[in-house]
């Protein structure tokens, strides 16, 4: 932990204003740095604008570009991206083979482990710092509650990683991750899941009470936390945790005032923070462009990175086929490829992506999204089918779908069959947003390629993980391991 945790609180120097790349730069740094960021109010916010720049910054390597790659990552490792050509782009292909996560010396596990807690030490340094810093009460609440939300969200999606499947009714006393609430330069050991779950929740609780009244402004005003995003966070955590009035509650409270998308928006690209469907993502501006470093240079139909020319993204052909032809999620995603745009020298495949479009076939500029009011609809939807209120669930999923396929019927399905079609629609709804992965290991299922005819075995070389297997756990990774006496590995 000493050397990716302690040495990432990376706040750089105060002469650089707003959220500029080098304000946090991935070095070590010194309490000077720290200091200047408390010096002030005004840079305070400052230094919180940089962790919002952290979120699609470049990273070590093409396809480290913030949790954009690390969407893609996770939903590499289901069944429901396609790599369709033998001869294409191998890059990122040890994610879909579940090779990255298990090997501890992969350059994408080290980036992993480390960007989380680099926002973790950063979002530290305000929250324990903060308080004591002159200025407005109003806008020290705002800092602290942003800071709050982003190390709950960072210990969530490492524990749901590293740990074992929270299981409700039990002790949960698995090793989680090491839980790190201030910043300290002794190696810290695993808390255990249920330890981190508990300190997740406190922490988004905070953030609630912090952000209440607050109001984001400004053209990257989706960028910044809310109580909306906050409640959103809280939705998903508790659908984990399967309490499931809480994640229907929650996520009920983090979409409103966030209609969903017309069919026209839905088609338009999935690269633009102001769509009203969209309640957090990162708002990403030209002179920001991260080229080959950009979630849309691995996600993209059209982008002209090598990664999509020669093996451009394609859905699970089984999934695509069952979505009924007057739903316009259909439409994300072309058949033959034939009306895909796609860069000079591109390839057009069966089944191809067009869900996704960078700025141009020269610029790999998009906003990219982490949070929208469907998601939240299927989490109302599965909380609620989860409890047994079938015409609750049923109502929800049918929130959603009648606004995607204006032919849709609600559905009358009940038990299994019902929870069948609310994650049918969640696959379809979230692909390439970065659910896949957890939201299998959290239901305990496996994970299963076989018979999808454009999975081309020979290239992916997984078809099926049994639930519950230790692939399921990621490994840390071994400079962590070196530095960190106090870390225990998961199993090899």
């Amino acid at each position: 932990m000493k050397k990716y945790i302690i040495t990432s609180v990376a706040l750089a120097s105060m002469a650089l204003s707003s959220c500029k790349k080098e304000f946090l730069d991935t070095y070590p740094t010194t309490s000077v740095a720290a200091a200047d960021a408390l010096a002030s109010v005004t840079n305070a916010i400052a230094a919180l604008n940089g962790i919002h720049r952290v979120m699609y910054t470049q990273y070590d390597v093409q396809g480290q570009a913030g949790e954009g790659s690390n969407n893609i990552f996770r939903d590499l490792m289901g069944e429901d991206i396609v790599y369709p050509l033998a001869n294409g782009s191998t890059g990122l292909i040890g994610w879909m083979r579940w090779q990255n996560h298990r090997n501890v010396n992969s350059a994408d596990l080290r980036y992993l482990y480390r960007f989380y807690y680099r926002l973790i030490a950063n979002a530290n340094v305000l929250i324990n710092g903060i308080d004591a810093v002159p200025g407005a009460d109003a806008d020290k609440k705002m800092v602290k509650g942003q800071a709050l939300a982003y190390r709950a969200w960072c210990h969530f999606q490492m524990v749901q990683l590293w740990g074992k499947r929270y299981v409700a009714g039990t002790t949960n006393s698995q090793p989680g991750i090491p839980l790190l609430l201030t910043n300290t330069l002794e190696g810290q050991p695993r808390a255990s899941v249920e330890e981190v779950y508990t300190q997740v929740n406190k922490d988004l609780d905070d953030a609630v009470t912090l952000l209440t009244g607050y109001t984001r402004t400004g053209s990257a005003a989706k960028s910044n936390f809310n109580v909306n995003v906050v409640r959103g966070i809280k939705a998903r955590v508790a659908l984990v945790q399967q309490n499931w009035e809480a994640a229907a509650t929650n996520a009920i409270a983090a979409r409103a005032g966030f209609p969903l998308m017309t069919n026209a928006e839905y088609l338009s690209g999935f690269n633009n923070i102001t769509n009203q469907e969209w309640i957090w993502g990162s708002r990403q501006i030209d002179d920001h462009n991260t080229f080959f470093y950009s979630y849309f240079a691995y996600i993209s139909s059209n982008f002209n990175s090598t990664v999509i020319r020669t093996q451009p993204r394609a859905i699970n052909a089984n999934l695509w086929d069952a979505i009924p032809v007057t739903d316009i999620r259909k439409q994300c995603w072309d058949r033959t490829g034939a009306t895909v745009v796609i860069p000079p020298g591109g390839a057009r495949v069966p089944y191809q992506n067009k869900k996704y479009l960078a700025k141009s076939d020269a610029l790999s500029v998009g906003d990219v999204p982490y949070m929208r009011a469907a998601e939240m609809y299927l989490i109302e939807a599965e909380a609620r089918a989860m409890q047994g209120q079938n015409l609750a669930a049923q109502t929800a999923l049918f929130n959603l779908n009648k606004n995607r396929d204006a032919a849709y019927v609600q559905t009358t399905s009940t038990g299994q069959n019902l929870l069948n079609e609310i994650m049918f629609s969640r696959r379809v709804e979230l692909w390439g947003e970065g659910f896949r992965f957890t939201d299998m290991k959290r239901q305990n299922v496996a994970m299963s390629r076989a018979g999808i005819p454009n999975h081309l075995v020979a290239l992916t070389q997984v078809t099926t993980v049994p639930a519950g297997d230790i692939q399921w756990e990621f490994l840390f990774p071994q400079d962590e391991i070196n530095a960190n006496k106090a870390l225990v590995q998961n199993p090899l």
